[in-house]
């Protein structure tokens, strides 16, 4: 099988650990997985040299630049704009949720507390967006 490229886009190195480590857990050695700690950070990786990733995984809640104005950027662009996008956020407010699907966000999720919860919640989201789901040749 084809190792997936998904890139996390997080501020909170403690989410980030958390996810690397349900990654890890879950058997990750299918993904390969790139981090960008902020949304600046994430651009300069989606407009680089590297390969596109297969789906993209965004805070919405950062400083600086929040992940809706990050999806933004993503969807203007004609290389990136057909990328899997899950917002990934500990805000279950309805105007967020709204707002992410406004913005051209694939899908949201409520980040788990508890540990084997956000595993699973990972590994759901890895089975589907980067090895079950369909979607158009980019890059």
């Amino acid at each position: 099988m084809e190792r997936r490229r998904i890139l996390l886009v997080d501020d909170n190195p403690h989410d980030v650990e958390l996810a690397l480590n349900a990654f890890q857990e879950d058997g990750g050695s299918s993904c390969e997985i790139a981090v960008a700690g902020s949304g600046p950070e994430a651009l300069t990786v989606l407009r680089g040299p590297a390969p596109l990733p297969d789906l993209i995984l965004l805070d919405l809640k950062m400083p600086h630049m929040d992940g809706l104005a990050v999806l933004d950027a993503i969807r203007s662009e004609t290389r990136t704009r057909d990328l899997p996008v899950v917002m990934l956020s500990t805000s279950d407010e309805a105007r967020d949720i709204r707002d992410s699907y406004a913005h051209g966000a694939s899908g949201y999720v409520i980040k788990p507390l508890d540990f084997t919860r956000f595993r699973e919640a990972m590994h759901t989201i890895t089975a589907f967006w980067a090895h079950l789901n369909c979607r158009p040749r980019v890059g």
